[in-house]
């Protein structure tokens, strides 16, 4: 059995008990090593101490249950493994920058930490030939685009930490409550943006900030005339693209975990061991016409590099 196997066995069981204690002395000794060991190994593959990533996906799960209202925040709390309402506050608020109470009575856009499927950073696909990685599909391919493409919406700054998975942070949501905000203000003030297609992109990172600039709109029909106020244009250009397209059962799972699982696997494996950069952006496109599946492509740009007889290629 490969190390992250064993490890996938481990993420299986954390989950599937996340209500009842979880000792690392039982997970390491499923996994046939010593707690030292295995505790090494797990923070290596999952970039996560053990005990902190139990409470990260507690707090996923829990976020789930808030929102029914149904619920007492006492029981949720209890339900997911914390002794008590002060305990699970306390920790929500650190994940989350906000109490159980406030984000119930808002439901904003939280980043909150999904499984990571790790057996994903060890297989490397051919252009063209499905991965399923958990309940998602990726597929590479290569693609042209021979005239820029263009977009109306609306952007705003983002910090990289606290985003996921860059940063493996967790948070307030700012590109998904940027999405919530096009998604209200769209048909009221923009009737030249087609509903069909839309488009994320991250640009512009700031490493002094540490913040990048994010747009989320809809494509633009032909002669979008004046701007609303508050939006503004924004071109994927042409040239030739690497693209990760991504399907899952449905639109929520496809905008967190899915589109999670993708940007690590595009960033963190396909593109490294192709040792391929890519120019200092990225684009998500979202097909929201498509009806039988949840299905959105992630864009980026490789850079040209020189091959051995002084040729580029991309």
């Amino acid at each position: 059995m490969h190390a992250w196997e064993t490890i996938e066995h481990s993420l299986d069981y954390i989950d599937e008990h996340l209500g009842e204690e979880v000792k690392i002395e039982e997970l390491a000794g499923m996994a046939a090593l010593s707690p030292f060991y295995f505790q090494r190994l797990f923070k290596r593959l999952v970039h996560k101490p053990v005990q902190e990533y139990v409470k990260l996906r507690r707090l996923a799960k829990a976020v789930e249950a808030l929102r029914d209202p149904s619920r007492r925040i006492l029981d949720v709390a209890l339900d997911y493994g914390f002794s008590s309402h002060a305990n699970f506050t306390r920790a929500f608020k650190d994940a989350y920058t906000i109490t159980p109470e406030e984000y119930r009575k808002a439901l904003p856009m939280l980043n909150t930490f999904d499984r990571p499927e790790v057996a994903a950073n060890y297989v490397l696909i051919s252009e063209g030939v499905p991965l399923v990685v958990g309940d998602i599909v990726l597929e590479l391919e290569r693609k042209s685009l021979t005239a820029p493409e263009s977009y109306i919406g609306f952007e705003t700054a983002v910090s990289i930490a606290a985003q996921t998975p860059v940063g493996e942070s967790t948070g307030v949501d700012v590109p998904g409550q940027l999405w919530r905000q096009y998604h209200t203000e769209r048909n009221a003030t923009s009737p030249g943006i087609h509903t069909g297609v839309e488009l994320g992109m991250s640009h512009s990172a700031d490493p002094k900030l540490g913040t990048f600039r994010y747009f989320a709109g809809g494509l633009a029909k032909s002669g979008p005339g004046p701007l609303p106020d508050g939006m503004v244009l924004r071109e994927l250009p042409a040239g030739e693209y690497a693209v990760c397209k991504v399907e899952a059962e449905d639109f929520e799972t496809l905008v967190t975990v899915a589109l999670n699982q993708a940007s690590r696997y595009l960033f963190g494996t396909w593109l490294p061991q192709h040792s391929l950069t890519t120019e200092p952006f990225s684009a998500e496109k979202y097909y929201r016409t498509t009806e039988d599946v949840a299905y959105m492509e992630l864009w980026v740009m490789p850079k040209p590099t020189l091959t051995a007889d002084g040729a580029t290629t991309v």
